[in-house]
């Protein structure tokens, strides 16, 4: 059992060793442009981040073409307008601009869908239908309460995401609305996406992972591992607590316990156990209370 990790990509991540300024290189032995994480990690999947600026957004985008056009295999990609564009006008002069550019016709033919896009203040009050006749469009910053996405289904959005931080509860009753939606349609037209950048090593991640199981999504954004030194602030007991009962997750390396990615994939075999995805405790003794 496994799923796909998609790696977000944002607005200021070098995509080639030649984005990095003097000083910039981190030399800890782990991948830190694009192109090294495709090398280290085999990511197929992607999430970028696009800035509200149509020349900017397209310059961007086919520098991170270049790198993902390298392998033959097929690849996906999400672009998540993160509330960037002020209405749904400005979302289609990108969507055009990316159509019409040069070098970017696998990469827009690899887009699965366009996640939220428009601030929240506006991007429930006007249809977003055609932007969806492109690629289907979701909510996330504007997934607020139990009502949003009826309300968003209104104005023609058709995914929404799940996010651990926002309610195990909310992510079910969601998909059910998916299920019911999709069944009185005839077609699979409404779903679910996992989107949650920063969970952390050890329990965090692992419940969020068995959500998206649950959920039956195949993959999932992930992107704490690349941010944060893996379990590196935990007592090493507990990193290696973690890593004898979820051998198939993790690796040590690079000095501390983190994710292990292999194949663009996490191995969620070790969390089929007893509390719900964790097999090992925290020490709760080194806690400290946050300041």
């Amino acid at each position: 059992m496994s799923l796909h990790a998609r790696h977000t990509v944002g607005l200021v991540d070098p995509i080639t060793a030649r984005d990095l300024h003097p000083g910039e290189r981190v030399d800890d032995g782990l991948p830190q442009t694009l192109e090294e994480v495709v090398d280290a990690y085999g990511h197929v999947y992607f999430k970028l981040k696009v800035a509200g600026d149509v020349r900017a957004d397209l310059a961007r985008l086919g520098a991170i073409a270049a790198v993902l056009d390298r392998s033959a295999a097929p690849y996906r990609v999400t672009l998540d307008g993160n509330e960037q564009y002020a209405d749904v006008d400005e979302v289609l002069a990108l969507w055009r601009a990316l159509e019409a550019a040069a070098g970017l016709g696998r990469l827009v033919a690899s887009i699965l869908f366009v996640e939220q896009p428009i601030a929240r203040r506006a991007a429930l009050e006007r249809d977003v239908g055609p932007l969806a006749a492109r690629r289907p469009v979701i909510i996330d910053e504007s997934d607020g309460d139990l009502d949003a996405f009826p309300r968003a289904r209104a104005r023609g959005y058709t995914g929404v995401s799940s996010k651990t931080c926002k309610g195990l509860y909310k992510s079910l009753l969601n998909l059910a609305r998916c299920a019911i939606w999709n069944r009185e349609a005839g077609v699979p037209r409404y779903f679910m996406s996992g989107e949650d950048l920063t969970t952390q090593a050890g329990v965090s991640v692992q419940q969020d992972l068995a959500l998206v199981s649950l959920l039956g999504l195949a993959h999932v954004e992930r992107n704490g591992h690349h941010y944060v030194n893996g379990m590196a602030a935990r007592p090493a007991g507990e990193q290696r607590a973690f890593l004898r009962a979820h051998p198939d997750l993790y690796v040590e390396s690079h000095g501390a316990v983190r994710l292990r990615i292999a194949g663009g994939r996490l191995a969620l075999g070790s969390l089929a156990c007893p509390g719900f995805a964790v097999a090992a405790e925290p020490d709760w003794g080194a806690m400290r209370e946050a300041v």
